[in-house]
């Protein structure tokens, strides 16, 4: 099985550095982790009054096997390209974008269902909640089994192909379908052990998207508590293994020095970078904090596509020793909701898993100049 490490700065697959002896442009990028967005590959929705809205265009109904396996079948060609990892969330990822209240209400007018009375919008555990229900977990922390169906199949071509899966456990919006503290801990608590005595060695563990966003309900989801949960999965072993840990931080946001502290590697976003050069600034003052130390730093979410400049976020990355993850949100960028068109992006549902845009063309291929010997 593949199994991934990290050593110093660098990720190991098999005990080998990615990327091994590559250089492009003169930049080492041996040890780099360069990923993709996937974070609604096992999406579903459990609210039946929005669940009919993802439907696909050929079809009357959502279908989240359906979205599983078109993922699946595209990871063999993500592989040819140069892709080492991929990001999927067990509470999945704004499937309508930057969700606004306001527009989605608008959306839903426009297909039929209007009005704050409308069954959608009751029982919602907070302002922020996003109506849909897209958990993997039950209220009490236990797992859905439907999710980790879907998951272990990503998990085990994933591992076939020696890739790594950055798994994201709580999204905001949504982490509130989880009833309390205590069972976000068992939530933390029944993924790991799920994972370790299932024996797969090719997964780490991202606690939450963007923890510096506030909008998570539970306190321990939040900056200044979640090292708690990052310690937890620390703790949490099988036969001496544990799995790899850390959290993401906001668009141009710099980690807190407690999650430093207690991280295996440090996950942050490019989104709101407009100079390229800001990446380059964000990874030279994480490194400065007083709490480093030496671990893999990586953009595992990244929404600015100008690869054909000579400077670009990806690039100013790895030129500063980190990786870098593209996140394809379609339309749903720039404070927009939308819906999927089953052609563009990555995240937006219903999926086209396709390298099918102009987009993800010049995404992948870039990928590919950049890794190719």
């Amino acid at each position: 099985m593949t199994r991934v490490s990290i050593h110093g700065e660098k990720w190991l697959i098999d005990g080998i550095p990615t990327y091994k002896g590559i250089t492009y442009q003169g930049i080492n990028i041996e040890g780099l982790l360069l990923n993709a967005r996937m974070v609604n590959a096992i999406f579903d929705d459990d609210n039946p009054y929005t669940r009919h809205i993802w439907k696909y265009p050929d079809t009357t109904e959502w279908d989240p096997d359906r979205n599983t396996n078109e993922l699946i079948r595209m990871l063999p060609d993500y592989k040819k390209y140069g892709l080492t990892a991929i990001t999927v969330n067990l509470q999945g990822g704004a499937p309508s974008g930057y969700y606004r209240l306001n527009q989605f209400r608008e959306f839903m007018k426009q297909r039929g269902i209007s009005g704050k009375d409308s069954e959608i919008w009751k029982g919602l555990p907070s302002p922020e909640s996003q109506p849909w229900n897209s958990s993997g977990f039950n209220p009490d922390g236990s797992l859905k089994s439907d999710y980790i169906r879907r998951l272990r199949k990503i998990i085990e071509e994933t591992d076939r192909l020696s890739m790594v899966l950055i798994l994201g456990l709580f999204y905001f919006g949504q982490d509130e379908r989880v009833r309390d503290e205590a069972s976000v801990i068992s939530a933390v608590r029944n993924t790991c052990e799920w994972l370790l005595t299932s024996g797969y060695d090719n997964v780490v563990i991202e606690i939450n998207n963007e923890c510096s966003v506030p909008k998570y309900e539970h306190d321990i989801l939040q900056p200044h508590r979640v090292h708690e949960l990052i310690e937890l999965v620390k703790s949490i072993k099988s036969e001496s293994k544990r799995l790899l840990v850390g959290t993401s931080y906001g668009g141009n946001t710099i980690p807190e020095n407690n999650v430093v502290k207690s991280s295996d590697f440090v996950l942050m976003h490019g989104n709101g970078v407009v100079d390229p050069k800001r990446i380059s600034e964000m990874i030279e003052e994480t490194r400065a904090l007083t709490e480093w130390h030496e671990m893999p730093i990586l953009f595992n979410e990244d929404d600015h596509f100008d690869f054909n400049h000579e400077l670009n976020n990806f690039y100013c990355a790895i030129r500063s020793s980190a990786g870098w993850g593209y996140f394809d949100p379609g339309d749903g960028a720039g404070g927009n909701a939308a819906f999927g068109d089953y052609r563009n992006g990555y995240q937006l549902i219903p999926i086209n898993w396709a390298i099918n845009t102009d987009r993800k063309k010049s995404y992948f291929n870039y990928l590919a100049a950049v890794t190719s010997r």
